[in-house]
């Protein structure tokens, strides 16, 4: 039930997929709200995104191949600058950034949150001003610091005594006066997987509420005078769908504003919530819209500015994945089927852990459809797993497939928009897959497959 309609119970499934999963009324049948919006099931069965067939695709690109419906992602940076007109929407690079993504988020009015020197070249070399990005990271090298400085970068989101230390030298050395916000980390038990929840206590980033080292670094840095304090940072985590954290979190933050204005009589001018809204993988995920979010948010901060006395400060937001996550799926050709036992069939794509990490990673979930026909044949609960030499290379861990799935046949897994070809590797020596832009009926390459060639020439050896 992750990829298409869910029908009713077919039998007992046993012990081989969650109690919720249930075979679909129709196999062929796509839920729309998993898939890029421009997508369809064609005439024929085959997979149509943005009016070009998902059989073209492959026959021109090859296998595996993130696909990319750039009108999708388009239309998701409107709907969320329409839902926060007055606020600054960050693109979260780190969920995927290459040259044409940064061009595309630009020219529809976003600015762009960058955290390593490697995201901010790729920003810089795409033309995006740089007084809209902005740089976090909590080990910033003294290089990367430099070159942020010296880009002229919108805002930097500190993280340590030792980054303010480093950054408030170079900004001496070189007389110039850069924003700053500080990274709050609020002790928010966000209700995500443990490696994706970044506020609370026992973890790497930011300064410790609870601890005393956030309100210590705010005033280092408004007594030293060097660099320009504009406000505060909180995130909480990523895939999350309750705002109730969000209320925690701005809650803690606002009375730490509080704190810093009876203590220096200085009312901080921005507060950004982080982002980390979540997409739907399957037929579980319930995410809410941009302006539903917008509404409770602009609630949550009005009521405790209020409580606190507090202007109400510019807000800002960071989505990813909420924007690219959706707007691309990963295509595969199935090289091979094997039952085994009567327990599981096991469907063997050309791709897996190293163009999708987060399976193994995160034990995230995904769905995944039969792309390039329709089928009558009855659905069996199958398991999508990759080529590579590990039992863990799973794709999709449960899926209702048609039985009759068979080598060379094309499976799409929607979703895979965010972390995957960010965090893909070269496992086993496999290239990492191209990713496709279509709009339009027409497909255009915006970043190419790696070859065989390009391994080896980071081979010195």
């Amino acid at each position: 039930m992750r990829a298409h309609e869910a029908g009713a119970l077919h039998g007992d499934i046993g012990n081989r997929g969650p109690a919720w999963l249930r075979p679909p009324a129709d196999v062929n049948a796509l839920m729309p709200q998993l898939w890029p919006r421009n997508t369809v099931r064609g005439d024929d069965g085959d997979l149509v995104v943005a009016g070009l067939r998902v059989r073209d695709i492959a026959a021109e690109f090859g296998t595996p191949v993130y696909v990319l419906d750039e009108g999708d992602l388009r239309s998701r940076c409107r709907d969320f600058r329409a839902a926060f007109p007055t606020e600054d929407v960050y693109y979260a690079g780190k969920a995927f950034l290459c040259r044409a993504v940064v061009r595309m988020i630009a020219e529809e009015g976003m600015f762009l949150d960058v955290c390593s020197g490697g995201e901010l070249a790729v920003a810089l070399a795409a033309g995006m001003p740089p007084e809209r990005i902005g740089f976090h990271g909590n080990n910033k090298s003294e290089a990367e610091l430099r070159r942020a400085l010296d880009a002229g970068v919108g805002r930097i989101i500190v993280d340590s005594f030792a980054e303010i230390d480093r950054l408030t030298a170079l900004a001496r050395e070189r007389a110039v006066r850069p924003r700053v916000l500080i990274r709050v980390t609020v002790g928010v038990e966000a209700h995500t997987h443990e490696f994706i929840a970044t506020a609370h206590e026992d973890q790497k980033f930011g300064f410790s509420l609870a601890g005393g080292a956030a309100i210590a670094a705010a005033l280092r840095i408004l007594d030293e005078g060097v660099l320009e304090l504009r406000g505060l940072h909180s995130h909480i985590g990523s895939q999350i769908f309750d705002t109730s954290g969000f209320e925690v979190s701005a809650r803690r933050v606002l009375a730490l504003q509080a704190q810093i204005r009876d203590a220096r009589g200085v009312e901080l001018p921005e507060l950004d919530l982080g982002g980390g809204f979540g997409i739907a993988y399957t037929s579980q995920d319930d995410p809410a819209a941009p302006h539903d979010l917008a509404k409770r948010l602009r609630k949550i901060v009005d009521s405790e500015c209020a409580a606190e006395q507090l202007a109400v400060p510019h807000l800002s937001i960071e989505p990813g994945r909420a924007i690219v996550g959706p707007a691309v799926f990963t295509l595969y050709e199935v090289g091979t089927v094997k039952d085994v036992d009567g327990i599981r069939t096991y469907v063997s794509v050309d791709g897996g852990m190293s163009d999708n990490i987060r399976t193994a990673l995160y034990d995230a979930s995904y769905s995944a459809t039969l792309a390039s026909r329709a089928s009558t044949a009855e659905p069996m609960l199958a398991r999508v797993v990759g080529k590579h030499c590990e039992s863990g290379d799973i794709v999709v861990k449960d899926e209702f497939l048609p039985a009759d799935v068979q080598p060379g046949d094309l499976v799409a897994v929607p979703g895979t928009g965010a972390y995957c070809r960010s965090m893909a590797s070269n496992y086993n020596h496999v290239p990492r897959p191209p990713v496709v832009a279509v709009r339009d009926g027409q497909a255009r390459l915006i970043v190419r497959r790696e070859t065989e060639a390009d391994l080896l020439a980071l081979d010195v050896g």
